[in-house]
């Protein structure tokens, strides 16, 4: 059988083909096609924001804020399931609406609150979900990082750091974990907030299921 030399056009294309952007992009879009064909969780997510205020220079102390907007999948939903990871003291406060946090338990790394809704959500409907943690001692190393993953079909993504007046960053570097993608946050991602505190802002468009977005600071 005939091959071709090494240094072949036909070689040459293949191997362009192969490390394209374009061959990436269309394996990640197969993945995610399977991912969203087998999903059968409850809802899914039409607005996902996500905020770490960090309100000390010390990073000892710490405001955790999601707020979700979702539509129901499925009829008879009594209870939906919160999740934390990370660092220091992660319940110092913990308050979430609508819903009451009735149990808690901890599975490999990861913290699961379960939350009564307190009334039956129905197929179809729409809820805003706000979560509210303090978190003490989180981020007290000169690199820090704040992670959200997604785990139900999501429309848009936010995620945000809030530092303090006293100590801004001085980098911010945007995460896709499982894409192995990075790239620094740049003026145009940076929002002035009152009492010269700083906001640096994050915004994902159908953000990739079960992927993790991290922002990281050095500070």
């Amino acid at each position: 059988m005939l091959t071709p030399p090494q240094d072949s056009p036909t070689l040459s294309i293949l191997s362009l083909i192969l490390n394209s952007e374009l061959l990436r992009w269309l394996l990640t879009e197969i993945v995610q096609f399977w991912y969203y064909s087998h999903f059968h969780g409850t809802y899914k997510v039409e607005a996902h924001h996500v905020t770490l205020e960090l309100l000390d220079e010390y990073g000892t102390t710490a405001i955790f804020t999601k707020r979700q907007q979702v539509e129901f999948l499925q009829d008879g939903i009594f209870a939906i399931q919160d999740q934390a990871w990370g660092d220091g003291e992660l319940f110092a406060a913990y308050k979430c609406s609508p819903g009451v946090a009735v149990d808690q338990y901890k599975e490999g790394y990861r913290w699961k609150i379960l939350i009564s809704l307190r009334s039956t959500r129905n197929k179809g409907e729409k809820e805003l979900f706000t979560i509210e943690r303090t978190i003490k001692d989180g981020f007290v190393t000169p690199i820090g990082n704040f992670q959200t993953q997604i785990d139900h079909p999501t429309k848009d993504l936010t995620i945000s750091v809030i530092f303090p007046a006293t100590r801004h960053p001085k980098t911010v570097t945007a995460i896709e974990q499982n894409a192995k993608r990075t790239f620094a946050l740049g003026k145009e991602q940076i929002i002035p907030r009152s009492g010269e505190r700083v906001e640096y802002q994050w915004q994902v468009n159908k953000p990739r299921l079960y992927e993790a977005y991290i922002l990281r600071w050095e500070w």
